[in-house]
């Protein structure tokens, strides 16, 4: 694929990796930053399996109790350090260089995050939607708002180290390699889906939801391109998880910190897949208004 030019900003994150591109460091870096998230959530685990009662270990492995997801979303933070350490031993360059200019970074994340905020208000006040059955109640309005700030705090970690991996690191070592966008642009965005494919939970929704996440890579690569940082790409992804989490979560696993919950769970064909069509709609409305705020 020919180099686009509305993908020029993106020379600014991947420049500073072309001095040593080779493909042997990216692979070494992803094996040093599984070993650091594995090593940490060992100590992680190891501490709540001895320190917790079986019964909050359960909500913690699960995310279903509030304190439990907390954790759970902020133990990402390992990824961003591993993210970090690999990038200073084999790419030799800033952390901190992966999110691109840092004052730009967080002047596109607030451009792109409030316009999706409008649509997110646009959406609560248009008439009620069938789910399928009536919604279940989960926590009480106020513990939610309550918790509300730690939670979007817990959020951001995890939106943030997937982002920082995905379309940080691994797009960036790719791209300082390779000038095909098919090449940079849709490998981050298989591994992407392959981690989010998950047969024992979800069933025979498993194919179509990993399909969904890896057009939300796609995506998400090509929003950061536009930029040069990944500020929009974190406020994109920030806002689908505060819906998908804090909204309404499905029962199975990190819900406990959602105000409601769907009647039926990942697994359910007959109803989840009709809001997947509805979910992929939306991805590409939302990926329009960062679009649409970054030209602004």
């Amino acid at each position: 694929m020919p180099d686009r030019p509305a993908y020029t900003p993106h020379e600014q994150l991947v420049a500073p990796g072309r001095a040593r591109p080779e493909l042997w460091r990216l692979i070494a870096g992803l094996i040093a930053i599984g070993v650091i998230v594995m090593a940490a959530n060992m100590v992680l685990y190891g501490a709540v399996n001895t320190l917790a009662s079986p019964e909050w270990a359960a909500g913690f492995t699960s995310g279903t109790t509030p304190d439990g997801l907390l954790v759970l979303l902020g133990s990402f933070g390992f990824v961003i350090v591993g993210v970090g350490v690999a990038a200073c031993l084999f790419q030799h360059r800033a952390p901190l260089g992966i999110l691109g200019p840092p004052r730009l970074a967080l002047r596109q994340f607030w451009q792109v995050f409030r316009l999706l905020l409008v649509l997110g208000v646009l959406l609560l006040i248009l008439p009620p939607y069938d789910m399928g059955a009536p919604l279940k109640e989960n926590l009480p309005p106020g513990r939610w708002l309550l918790l509300l700030p730690l939670s979007i705090l817990a959020l951001l970690i995890q939106t943030g180290a997937e982002e920082i991996l995905f379309r940080g690191y691994v797009q960036q070592a790719l791209a300082a390699r390779f000038r095909s966008a098919l090449i940079w642009m849709v490998l981050p965005s298989v591994l992407f889906a392959l981690g989010h494919y998950l047969p024992q939970e979800a069933g025979g929704n498993a194919l179509p939801i990993a399909l969904w996440s890896g057009v939300f890579g796609i995506l998400m690569a090509d929003i950061t391109a536009r930029a040069g940082t990944l500020g929009p790409a974190i406020a994109l992804h920030l806002f689908n998880n505060m819906i998908a989490l804090l909204i309404v979560s499905l029962p199975d696993s990190l819900s406990g910190l959602s105000l409601y919950l769907l009647p039926y769970s990942m697994a359910d064909t007959e109803h989840l897949r009709a809001w997947l069509a509805v979910d992929f709609a939306t991805m590409f409305v939302t990926w329009l208004l960062a679009r649409l705020a970054l030209r602004r």
